[in-house]
């Protein structure tokens, strides 16, 4: 560098990033003259954090795994330069592990300042907003219908149905709760949304209340999520200062207020009806339906309530129109979804594609393998619920109807990769010990069954009675996905069920 030129360097603030190290690489290049740091979030090549990109007339060039140490060596190499040194992945948007993505709700992380409100805009920010703002409610609610978009939480809903219930249901005062109480195994795009482009998940539940009538609404951030909360409360009051949150939005007739709460670490909070419990200042614990939260919900308000990747994904939407969206994916799955990346597998992170995208492809091809180098073994789909799928299963595509068909579901679209080191009896058990000690205990089949179940597979393992206790776990089983009030026990032998079946011979400790 020469003169006053002004070298422009990102590093992630992101968790994932912080973790290994990503502040200490920050504030040493902070030191250096002639540079200027920018945080950003991150990219989700989590395997490269912490990955610094420097801003080049070529584009961003992205240094994988740089340390304090390793810094000054770099520099010397020609790092502020975008030199090919340091394993340097070349410009970050032509990696071929992120260029095959396609990035929609994730297009601006990793990307831009996440509370910077202009850099936000630069990057096509509010435009679904504005959009909608000048249409009828009725109107937002047909292009999120015509979108094809389904609640990304993991249960499926159309979001379309979901926002004219609210639309149309009798009420006043209506609410929108985004539940960003991301607790499954292996799961993580909320988190990362949140920490890296939190105006995306504002815009997203200003069209919602737009569609529907609301002018109050409620985030629902887990408590082990700090920094997420954090970045939400200083993007809240960004908003506010600019005119994006509060009275007549932008000059508009639309007002709204929002508000971060959180959770105090109860994993059925990711269940609607307990987060609005927990909301409302009562322990989280299941609701009856009906009424529906749509109907009845926050209050006994009428009351949207989706996840941070469905209220990310309408911004879009509205600015590029439903049809845009409805284009992308597979049969009744359309448009994207942010596919998480964990367990024992080489390249690990996030990974955002059309719906239909094979398991394979993400575990083999996005994913390298394990991280051990041996064979996969198993794949669990969806979550501590979710089905674990074999090594023969991996072609099976990944939308909501085909992963049902195969005996599993596609949840929050998290993937947890097992080598063959994997011991399907207990993990099995583990999600009948996990059912037990998270269960909100209102319904019988879920807090006194997932007890038994541990008790029974423990027996089984132990070969006590092996096929009488087999009988008796199958109809454990069957009690609790059809006796539970919510997913927690419904799904909670989805798990066991698919171990039994794809592995039947762990359950047996008396054979070599």
């Amino acid at each position: 560098m020469s003169g006053d030129a002004v070298t422009t360097v990102y590093v992630p603030q992101d968790s994932s990033a912080v973790a290994v190290g990503a502040d200490d690489v920050a504030a040493a290049l902070a030191t250096r003259d002639g540079v200027q740091v920018v945080r950003t979030g991150s990219r989700g090549l989590l395997w490269l954090e912490p990955l610094v990109e420097v801003l080049t007339p070529g584009g961003r060039v992205g240094y994988p795994n740089v340390t304090p140490g390793t810094l000054p060596a770099l520099i010397e190499e020609g790092l502020l330069a975008g030199a090919d040194v340091g394993g340097s992945i070349g410009v970050v948007d032509e990696y071929p592990w992120l260029a095959r993505q396609r990035r929609v709700s994730f297009a601006r992380v990793g990307v831009i300042e996440p509370t910077s409100i202009a850099d936000y805009e630069a990057h096509g920010g509010w435009s679904g907003l504005r959009r909608a703002l000048a249409m009828d409610p009725h109107e937002v609610v047909e292009e999120v219908t015509t979108s094809g978009l389904r609640g990304r939480g993991g249960a499926g809903f159309p979001t379309g149905v979901k926002w004219r219930t609210v639309l149309e249901a009798a009420g006043d005062p209506k609410f929108v709760c985004c539940n960003l109480d991301e607790g499954d195994s292996g799961t993580f795009a909320d988190r990362m949304l949140a920490e890296g482009d939190p105006f995306t998940l504002i815009e997203g539940m200003l069209i919602a209340a737009h569609a529907v009538g609301a002018r109050e609404g409620y985030i629902y951030c887990r408590s082990e999520y700090p920094a997420a909360a954090d970045t939400l409360r200083r993007a809240i009051e960004i908003a506010y200062a600019h005119g994006w949150l509060g009275e007549r939005i932008q000059g508009s007739d639309l007002s709204f207020d929002l508000v971060v709460r959180l959770g105090a670490g109860a994993y059925i909070c990711g269940e609607e009806t307990s987060m609005l419990e927990s909301l409302e200042g009562r322990r989280g614990e299941v609701r009856s339906k009906p009424p529906i939260p749509a109907l009845e919900g926050l209050f006994g308000q009428p009351t949207v309530v989706n996840n941070v990747l469905t209220f990310a994904a309408a911004p879009m939407i509205l600015a590029d129109g439903g049809a845009a969206y409805a284009s992308l994916g597979s049969g009744r799955s359309r448009g994207t979804q942010v596919f998480q990346l964990a367990g024992n597998i080489r390249r690990g992170g996030i990974v955002e594609a059309d719906f239909g995208v094979s398991l394979r492809e993400l575990v083999e091809d996005f994913g390298g393998g394990t991280l051990s180098g041996r064979p996969v073994r198993a794949v669990q789909v969806g979550g501590p619920l979710g089905a674990y799928l074999p090594a023969d299963r991996l072609d099976v595509p990944m939308d909501y109807e085909a992963l049902l068909e195969a005996g599993g579901m596609l949840g929050h679209g998290g993937v947890v990769v097992f080598d063959e080191t994997f011991d399907a009896a207990r993990m099995a058990r583990f999600a009948m010990e996990f059912c037990a000690k998270e269960s909100c205990g209102k319904c019988t089949p879920c807090r006194v069954g997932s007890v038994r179940g541990v008790e029974t597979i423990d027996r089984i393992i132990a070969g006590t009675d092996r096929e009488r206790n087999l009988l008796l776990l199958d109809d454990l089983c069957t009690t609790m996905t059809k006796g539970s009030l919510c997913a927690m026990g419904g799904l909670t032998p989805m798990p066991v069920q698919s171990a039994l079946r794809h592995f039947a011979e762990d359950f047996d400790r008396s054979t070599p």
